[in-house]
């Protein structure tokens, strides 16, 4: 008895004075940060419908261990996202970060780089993103890998002058030199590039002076304005001076088109994803993301929180549950497999994602408006990141 009680004593002084990782061995905690409020929070409402559909179908436990998931609001604001991850890298002791916007993506990236680990990017669009960290990973899209595709199409179809419309921030920038860049390359001339503050919602004024240029092409990057932008595109007549308007997939995005006229037909734009992309995996993702969200259609974001799931899932599986950072980053590195959107891969170089950008125009299918693939670049890296090399 007294051996009995000797053995028990000494086992628990041995697990009282364990580190804290000891007690949650069968726990892999991953924090996500993401707009829920604020200006973007309809693109947090997309990755998280693409983050819960994914452990649904994959079931909460990856290489016998419980996946658990602490949701952080960053309120669209880049300094509430850095409080709140160091919150959960130093108090919830996560494992894993999964993160969203721009902003908040590199405020985070020196705590991610201090703590060793890794932070999945599952929307920031913006080629530096990836640089900031040696932990970062991407699997949502890079603004340049849409921007030169739509720039090289549009010539060869015809456009010789365009007008640029982009939102006045680091991201409208990128998308506005890649795609001048491009365009300038295959033969086109800009004719004027029109910058508008990223919160005004009346387009009216700038939409004017474009027209007033004479393009025969319109260049558009407004993200989360992209619906009002098409709008009063409409409404002062520019769908019928001959003006054809382009851009990136969220000029269209699929969660908008709902709610757009019909005057939209026949608008192109590069996207990574459409929710009519013709394969029986998205077929199937649509119709869960529809009936797990009241009706939601799927867009590009809601892929980016599935599929940064799914590279979290494996890298666990490939590492055998082991949570140190360099370990998870190896393992996700030059990882591949079939997404909703098509075939994707993590560049081992860049750690950014490698995709198909498909060009899309807007067709009414069955009395609602969807972006219909017409082409398909495959295998695209970010041009960006390509042109330092």
């Amino acid at each position: 008895m007294e051996r009995w009680f000797l053995v028990t004593a000494t086992a628990i002084s041995v697990l009282l004075g364990a580190p804290p990782d000891a007690w949650a061995q069968d726990v892999v905690k991953i924090g996500l940060v993401h707009s829920m409020t604020g200006g973007l929070a309809p693109v947090g409402k997309q990755v998280m419908a693409g983050v819960r559909l994914y452990m649904q179908q994959h079931g909460d436990v990856v290489a016998g261990k419980k996946i658990e998931i602490i949701l952080k609001d960053d309120t669209t604001v880049a300094d509430m996202g850095k409080r709140l991850a160091q919150e959960l890298i130093v108090n919830e002791k996560v494992h894993i970060l999964g993160v969203g916007i721009t902003p908040t993506a590199m405020a985070i990236a020196p705590l991610a780089t201090e703590a060793k680990m890794p932070e999945v990017v599952m929307v920031s669009g913006t080629s530096a993103v990836t640089e900031r960290s040696p932990y970062i990973v991407r699997t949502s899209f890079t603004l340049g890998q849409q921007s030169a595709v739509i720039a090289e199409w549009v010539v060869k179809n015809g456009s010789k002058k365009t007008v640029i419309v982009q939102s006045d921030w680091a991201p409208g920038a990128e998308a506005t030199a890649v795609f001048t860049e491009a365009y300038t390359r295959a033969g086109g001339k800009i004719l004027d590039t029109i910058k508008v503050p990223l919160a005004n919602p009346d387009f009216a004024p700038f939409l004017q002076r474009a027209k007033d240029a004479n393009p025969d092409t319109l260049f558009v990057f407004v993200p989360a304005q992209a619906g009002t932008f098409a709008k009063q595109f409409v409404e002062r007549g520019l769908d019928k001076s001959g003006i054809r308007l382009i851009g990136p997939g969220d000029i269209t995005d699929d969660n908008d088109l709902p709610g757009m006229s019909d005057a939209m037909i026949g608008v192109v734009t590069a996207g990574l994803y459409s929710a009519s992309h013709n394969s029986p995996m998205n077929k199937v993702y649509v119709e869960a993301i529809k009936k797990a969200n009241n009706g939601l259609r799927a867009n590009f974001i809601s892929v980016g929180g599935y599929d940064g799931m799914h590279l979290i899932y494996e890298a666990l599986k490939k590492t055998g549950g082991r949570t140190d950072g360099d370990g998870l980053i190896a393992a996700m590195k030059g990882m591949a497999w079939e997404s909703p959107r098509g075939p994707i891969s993590i560049d081992p170089e860049t750690r950014d994602i490698i995709q198909n950008i498909y060009i899309r125009k807007v067709e009414n299918i069955g009395g609602e408006l969807y972006n219909t693939e017409i082409a398909t670049v495959e295998a695209v890296k970010d041009p960006t990141k390509a042109a330092k090399k």
